[in-house]
Order: structure tokens, then C-alpha cells, then sequence
């Protein structure tokens, strides 16, 4: 998988609008110390006209791709902003979400004291409508994102400004100013191909 994340990079990005390689967490953690070397990540954006591929990556014995479409983004990732919706729209079915941040070095410590709770909460059975979630990065420190799919856009709400622990990093976001770019896309899960539990998929949810 190194070796893939080394070499592959241009055989994921032909023909792609944006594309990124990325390491993932153990389970649902994310964070610094997280790393789980089992398990790699690809996001690939093609256009609306042209049909998603599944990027295979070397050495892999197991995959699962989610095929999303944009419903809502604000932010940027290296300077782009890759998930502009075609139009405003809503999903009465599942909802993918995805995070992304470049974190300020002088903020650093702080935010990953802050988060901890949160992490606690996503790995909590009894999060209502989760379906699965789990933390990713470009680089071991730094670059962090997270991505969770949940039953209903009403769970994804319930959890961000209900939920005591995630309510209170979205307040301290804005007061602290954590980052140095961030975004934030929702997408309307369109299909999900091969082994869930690739993806920590929670069954009964």
C-alpha cells in the first residue's frame, strides 16, 4: 500500500477533475497516534457526465466505494473548491459528510484536546442514525478530515448542533480559528459497492 500510495497517484487522478490518496484512522478515531496502516482511502471527482470509476488499489484484498453527489459545500481543499453542487438540492435518503481542515500550528494542540470528545461521541453505539464514520489525512499531522455517513440529513443535524460535544467545537471553532482552510460538503449517498466493513459499516443503524 506505500507503494501504491507512492506510485499510483497518477493512475487515480487520469481523467479525474480532483483526486486525493489518502491514510485513514483506526475504526472511528481520528487524530494524531490513529493511523491505521490496514486502510487507504481515494477521493475521486469526475464530471456530471462522466461515470465514476473504482480506483483499485494495489494490493488491496478488500474495497467498498461510496458514489455521492454534492448536496451542500463551503471551503476550500488546496485551494479548490472540488464539490460545487450542480444545483441546491435536498436527500430524503442517505447523507454522506465530509470534513476537511488545515490546521493553524499554533492551534494545534488545542483543537486535538477539543475534539476528543467528539471522537468519543462518533464511536458511541448509540449515536442515532450513524451509519458508519471514520477520520482520514494527507499527512500524519496537519491535514485532517473526517467522513461519516448517516440515515437522514435530520441525524446529521441532531448530531452537529444537538450533541453536547460536537455543539461546543462548532462554537469554539469560530472563536479560536482553528484553521487555516477548512470545508465542509454534504452529498446524497447515490450508491455503496463491496464490503462495508471496509468502511466500519454499523449494522441495525
Amino acid at each position: 500500500m506505500f507503494w501504491s500510495m507512492a506510485f499510483d497517484r497518477r493512475k487515480v487522478r487520469r481523467g479525474a477533475e480532483f483526486a486525493k490518496l489518502l491514510g485513514t484512522g483506526r475504526g472511528s478515531e481520528f487524530g494524531v497516534g490513529s493511523a491505521d496502516l490496514t486502510r487507504w482511502a481515494a477521493i475521486v471527482v469526475t464530471g456530471a457526465q462522466t461515470e465514476p470509476g473504482k480506483p483499485r488499489m494495489r494490493g488491496a484484498i478488500a474495497q467498498c466505494t461510496l458514489t455521492l453527489e454534492p448536496i451542500a459545500s463551503r471551503g476550500t481543499w488546496s485551494g479548490t473548491s472540488p464539490f460545487t453542487p450542480e444545483t441546491a438540492t435536498k436527500s430524503d435518503g442517505p447523507v454522506a459528510v465530509l470534513t476537511r481542515a488545515r490546521l493553524r500550528a499554533t492551534r494545534a494542540r488545542a483543537f486535538w484536546r477539543a475534539i476528543d470528545p467528539v471522537g468519543a461521541a462518533l464511536n458511541d453505539p448509540g449515536t442515532e442514525g450513524l451509519h458508519c464514520a471514520f477520520g482520514f489525512g494527507e499527512a500524519p499531522v496537519g491535514f485532517q478530515g473526517t467522513m461519516s455517513v448517516w440515515r437522514s440529513a435530520a441525524d446529521v443535524v441532531r448530531f452537529a448542533y444537538r450533541r453536547p460535544e460536537h455543539a461546543a467545537v462548532v462554537t469554539r471553532t469560530a472563536e479560536l480559528g482553528w484553521y487555516a482552510e477548512e470545508l465542509f460538503a454534504r452529498f446524497r449517498v447515490l450508491g455503496i459497492d463491496g464490503d462495508r466493513e471496509v468502511i466500519g459499516w454499523r449494522d441495525g443503524q
